[in-house]
C-alpha cells in the first residue's frame, strides 16, 4: 500500500474515508470524475481516498487529487510475494484458514468480525503472501475443494481461491485510515474494507452504487476467458454442476450483502437499481437514491439557436461495444433513405478499442452514408451542444449517462435505450406523480428501425422537439441540478461525523 502522505493518528484529522476499487484516479471520467466534483465542491471536509488496484503495478494517475484530499493510498489486491515464513503459531494458521473459508461460503459481519479477532491475535501480524503459503492453509484449501468442487480441477480451484484469499487479506491486513465516516463507491473489495471500518472503528459507513458493482462482476465472470476451468456439460442448456465461475459469483455475492450489511445509507442513482440492492440483500430502510446531476449555470450559457435546415443528430459516446455504435449507423441508413438534410456525428474517442471503431467505419461505408456521418472524436461538447437536434444513446448498458442532462439542460431530446436510468430521466421517476410528458423517446435495445422511427419522430415533428426539450430541461433543473445533490451529501456527512459511534458486537 503506498500513499501521498504519512498515515494521521487522530481520527477528527478526517472528515471522510472514500474508498474506491478499480477507478479514481488511474481513470478519467465516469465514477472518477463524479467523485473529482463532489470533493472539489466540499472543500470544507478533509478526505483520504484509498485508491484499490489489481496488482502492484505503477499505474498512472490521471487525475490531480484536489487540495482537501489530506491522503491518497493505493491498495494492491495481489499479495506481495517473499519466501515462505512458516515461524507463527500453525494452530492459529488453522483456525485463521477456517475462519477466512467459512466468511467466503457465507459472509456477514460476525465473521468477518471474527476473521479480525483471529489476525489481531497474531504477533507479530503475518503477512498475506505468509498466510498464502502456509502447510496448514494449503490444507485447509484442499479440505475445502472436497466439501465444495471435487468434480472441479483442483489446479484451477488452488489459484482461484488463492486470488480470491489474496486479495481478502490484503483487503483486511492494509493500514486503515482514520477518519470520521467511510465512503465506499461500491460493493467487492471496497465494500469489504468498508465493512472492516465498521468493524474496527466503530464509525458509520455508507455506501454509493452507481452501477451494480455485484452484475457487473458476475457479467464479466460469466464471458470470461481466464478462468481455466469450465466444466463440460454437452447440451444440456442447465449446469447443475457447480464450477469455478460459480465460486467467483458466490464469493462476490457474499462480499456484497456484507457490505450492505455494514453501510447505512446505501445509496443508489436511481430508483430501479435501489430495487436490485433490496433483491441482493441490503435492507430497505437504508435504501436512498441521490442521482448525479449536472452544472446548471455551465449549461445556462449555451445558447441553442434555432432550428437550422440541416439538422444534427448525434451520439455522444466512446465509440466500443457496450455503446453499440453499429444500431446508431443503421438507424441512420434508414433515415437518410427518407430524408436527405440530416448529418449524423459520433462525438467521443476512437482509441479505446480500434477494432471496433474499424468495424464502425466499415460499417459506414458499405451502407453507402459517409458522405452523411461523421465520426469527430474527442470534442469540446459545449461548443457542439448549440448544434445539436437530438442527441441518441444506443448503448447496451449504463447506469445514469450524464450526456442525457446536459443536453437536456440545453432543451435538446434524448432517444435512448431502454437501460440504466434512462427511462427515469426521460419519462420521470414513479414518485412524481404526473411528470409531464416525456422529455424524449426510450427505444428497445439493438433495435435501429425503433431508434430510426424515434429519431423521425423528433425530427418529422417540430412542435413534439420543442415540447419534449422544456419537459426534460425543467426536469433536469427540478431533479438534476449539481449543486443541490451536493449539498445532499454534505448534510449526509455532516449527520454522520457527528453521530456518536457505535461499537458492533458480534452476535
Amino acid at each position: 500500500m503506498s500513499a501521498d502522505s504519512p498515515m494521521l493518528g487522530d481520527q477528527d484529522e478526517i472528515d471522510v474515508c472514500v474508498i474506491v476499487e478499480g477507478a479514481y484516479p488511474f481513470v478519467v471520467g465516469g465514477v472518477s470524475s463524479w467523485l473529482q466534483d463532489l470533493i472539489e465542491n466540499l472543500p470544507h471536509l478533509r478526505f483520504a481516498i484509498v485508491a484499490i488496484k489489481a496488482a502492484d503495478d505503477v499505474l498512472e494517475r490521471r487525475i490531480k487529487a484536489p487540495a482537501n484530499v489530506v491522503t491518497l493510498q493505493e491498495l494492491s489486491l495481489t499479495p506481495t510475494p517473499g519466501r515462505p515464513k512458516f515461524h507463527h503459531n500453525a494452530l492459529l494458521m488453522e483456525q485463521l484458514a477456517e475462519e477466512l473459508l467459512d466468511f467466503m461460503d457465507h459472509g456477514g459481519l460476525d465473521r468477518l468480525a471474527r476473521v479480525l479477532g483471529t489476525l489481531h491475535a497474531f504477533l507479530p501480524r503475518p503477512a498475506a503472501n505468509e498466510v498464502l503459503t502456509h502447510p496448514v492453509v494449503f490444507a485447509s484449501m484442499a479440505r475445502h475443494f472436497e466439501r465444495t468442487l471435487p468434480s472441479s480441477s483442483f489446479h484451477h480451484f488452488f489459484w482461484a481461491l488463492r486470488t480470491l484469499l489474496g486479495g481478502l487479506l490484503a483487503t483486511l491486513l492494509a493500514p486503515l485510515p482514520h477518519a470520521k465516516v467511510y465512503h465506499t463507491i461500491s460493493t467487492g473489495f471496497a465494500g469489504l474494507l468498508a465493512a472492516r471500518a465498521r468493524i474496527e472503528t466503530c464509525r458509520p459507513t455508507l455506501n454509493t452504487e452507481h452501477g451494480i458493482y455485484l452484475l457487473e462482476r458476475q457479467i464479466e465472470i460469466m464471458m470470461a476467458d481466464w478462468i481455466g476451468d469450465r466444466i463440460d456439460i454437452g447440451l444440456p442448456f442447465v449446469n447443475e454442476s457447480p464450477d469455478l465461475r460459480d465460486l467467483w459469483c458466490r464469493v462476490f455475492a457474499i462480499y456484497a450483502r456484507t457490505c450492505y450489511e455494514a453501510c447505512d445509507p446505501i445509496i443508489a442513482l436511481y430508483q430501479a437499481n435501489s430495487l436490485i440492492q433490496a433483491r441482493l440483500g441490503a435492507a430497505p430502510a437504508t435504501l436512498s437514491v441521490i442521482p448525479n446531476g449536472v452544472d446548471l449555470e455551465r449549461f445556462a450559457a449555451i445558447v441553442k439557436p434555432e432550428r437550422s435546415e440541416r439538422l444534427t443528430v448525434a451520439l455522444i459516446g466512446r465509440v466500443v461495444p457496450i455503446k453499440d455504435v453499429e444500431t446508431f449507423i443503421r438507424a441512420a441508413a434508414i433515415i437518410l433513405s427518407r430524408r436527405t438534410d440530416v448529418m449524423f456525428e459520433v462525438l467521443g474517442p476512437m482509441d479505446e478499442d480500434l477494432g471496433y471503431a474499424e468495424e464502425c467505419r466499415n460499417l459506414v461505408a458499405a451502407l453507402n452514408i459517409s458522405e452523411r456521418f461523421h465520426f469527430a472524436g474527442r470534442v469540446q461538447i459545449d461548443a457542439w451542444l448549440p448544434l445539436i437536434d437530438v442527441i441518441v444513446l444506443t448503448s447496451l448498458s449504463e447506469a445514469q449517462p450524464l450526456v442525457i442532462l446536459e443536453a437536456g439542460a440545453c432543451g435538446i431530446p434524448s432517444v435512448a435505450s431502454d437501460v440504466g436510468s434512462c427511462r427515469e430521466m426521460l419519462e420521470g421517476r414513479s414518485t412524481d406523480g404526473n411528470d409531464g410528458e416525456p422529455g424524449g423517446i426510450v427505444t428497445a435495445l439493438r433495435s435501429p428501425q425503433e431508434t430510426a422511427a424515434a429519431i423521425l419522430r423528433l425530427l418529422d415533428d417540430g412542435d413534439l422537439h420543442r415540447r419534449m426539450g422544456a419537459t426534460l430541461r425543467a426536469r433536469v433543473r427540478r431533479l438534476y441540478d449539481r449543486d443541490v445533490l451536493h449539498h445532499r451529501y454534505a448534510a449526509l456527512y455532516e449527520t454522520l461525523a457527528s453521530a456518536a459511534s457505535q461499537p458492533f458486537v458480534s452476535r
